[in-house]
Formats: structure tokens, sequence, C-alpha cells
């Protein structure tokens, strides 16, 4: 069975003068002329076949059938506006939800969420961390970074910076094995290290470069995080691909090298991303702000 409603810019119009008591008071609340809220009542009067209001000289009043009809109708509105209000609540009151990747977290964004804070000491933030991504509709997050090629319609996208890899390794390893700067190929025929979740990075870096011929029959030892990966190769392990903006601090102290010295930067990249539709709190557009400042920064230094 279908359900009978009435026109709803007249019910909720009624609603307002009902509680309001005046057609003056209703129209300033609701930003219109007073002439457009009685044409809304007559309308939803002729709807249900009943008067709702007597108009006297101070004004209206609501009639026996208006005062019940306004006392059942009340609680409706009363329903829909805390909704609505939790609603809009969740996306702005709180703490700022952000996730990312593990990696990417530890090696890039938590070494500078201090100088958030310091800018924002009353937002709270709280991190978490996955490799799928994000579906704002069903993880309870307010902002997400993640890896892609901005192909996601339903999203707001903000570059931070992208992917640049190439060869990394301890210079501890290269002592060890007797490297030979002038042949580096060469060091692509022994163990290499990878990424379960990056595993193109190698495939994708010869092929750019044009050294896959000396990887084709060479050991490989994966690793669940790139985290590992580059662990794994400042441990002397083998030679791992790096991401240059994640590791700038191990380059800029040493604990690894760039034996090839041939960075190779690809149409992906990190981005910060959002609902496409949703109210912008003072929160996400402080920390969207804030991201692409210090990315700004960094790629002037």
């Amino acid at each position: 069975m279908s359900r009978r409603l009435p026109p709803l810019n007249p019910l909720r119009v009624f609603d307002v003068v009902a509680r309001t008591g005046s057609l003056t008071t209703a129209a300033s609340e609701m930003h219109v002329t007073q002439s457009a809220v009685s044409r809304q009542i007559a309308v939803l009067e002729e709807y249900v076949g009943a008067e709702l209001f007597t108009r006297g000289r101070h004004g209206v009043a609501l009639t026996r059938k208006g005062q019940l009809y306004a006392g059942q109708i009340k609680p409706a509105f009363d329903t829909i506006s805390a909704a609505t209000d939790k609603l809009m609540n969740a996306s702005t009151q709180g703490a700022l939800r952000v996730r990312t990747y593990t990696t990417f977290a530890g090696k890039w964004l938590v070494p500078r969420l201090h100088e958030f804070k310091r800018r924002h000491p009353d937002i709270e933030v709280k991190l978490s961390t996955a490799v799928p991504e994000v579906d704002f509709d069903r993880d309870p997050v307010d902002v997400a970074i993640q890896f892609g090629d901005d192909n996601w319609p339903r999203l707001q996208a903000d570059l931070l910076f992208l992917d640049e890899i190439e060869p990394i390794c301890s210079p501890s390893y290269l002592e060890e094995i007797g490297f030979d700067s002038g042949h580096p190929e060469r060091l692509l025929q022994r163990q290499l290290l990878e990424s379960h979740y990056r595993r193109t990075d190698w495939t994708d870096w010869l092929s750019g470069t044009g050294l896959s011929k000396w990887a084709q029959h060479t050991e490989r030892m994966t690793f669940s995080t790139s985290l590992l990966t580059w662990q794994a190769a400042m441990d002397g392990l083998g030679v791992a691909i790096g991401q240059s903006a994640l590791l700038a601090t191990e380059l800029e102290t040493g604990l690894i090298v760039r034996p090839f010295n041939r960075p190779m930067q690809r149409n992906k990249g990190h981005f910060l991303v959002r609902p496409k539709v949703q109210r912008e709190s003072r929160k996400v557009m402080a920390f969207r702000d804030w991201l692409l400042e210090i990315v700004q920064i960094g790629q002037r230094a």
C-alpha cells in the first residue's frame, strides 16, 4: 500500500507557522515573503480538505483540526531534524580520521604530524592503516592518502607527489660484493628484493632503463610490505626498489645509497582523497592545506 503524503514544502511551512504562531515570523525564518507562506498554507489546506488556520486582524490561529494535525506531524519533523544533525555532525565534529598505508604512515606522515599538532592543537588525529582503496560509504574515515592515478570518479583528489622509484641498497652491501661502479648493471644479477604490494616496481624500472636482460634469471626475495623490503636492503640482503620521497631521510644520512642513480618517475602518485559530495569541515580543510604546504616546501628544498 502506497503512502499518502502531502506536498512536503507546504507541510514544512505549516509546521513552522504552527510553531511560531505567526506568518511574519515564519516568513522571516524561512527567508521567503509572507505571501509565499500564505500560498503554501492554502495549498496544504486544499490537499487535506480542511481549514488549518483562522485568519484575523491579529494574525493566524490554529483551528481544532490544525492543532491536532500539528501535534501529530511535529514528532516527524523533530526526528528528521535530529537525524540530519547526526549525519552532518558525524563528518564535522570529533577527531580527524585519516587512513593510509603502513609504509606511507611510517616513513612520511607520522614523522611530520607533530607540526600539524603544533599548528592545530585542538584537532585530534586518529590514524589507521589499510591496503584496499578507501570506500567512504563503508570506512569510518574523513580523508585518506592512497596511491593511484587519480581515477576515482566519486572522490576529490589532491596530488601530493608523483611516484619516483630507483634501486637502493646499503653501502656495506656494495663493499661486501666488491661493487664495480663502472658496471652497475652486474648488480642486477644478485638477489633482488621486492614488496608484495609493489611487485611491478622492478619490472617497470628495468624496462624503463633498458636493463631487463640483466635481471632475467636473478633470484628475488619477496616481503609483505615495502617497510620490510627496505629494512632487508639496509641489512645487506640485496638490492630493493625504493620510493625516493619516502626514503629521503635514509638517503640523506647515508643508510642507503643509489647504486645506479637513475630515478624513474611514473604517472602514478600519492593523493589525499575525500568524498566529492561532503561538507568541507574545518578539520579536513586544515589537514589538506597543511599537507599541500609541506609538500610544496619539500619540493622547493
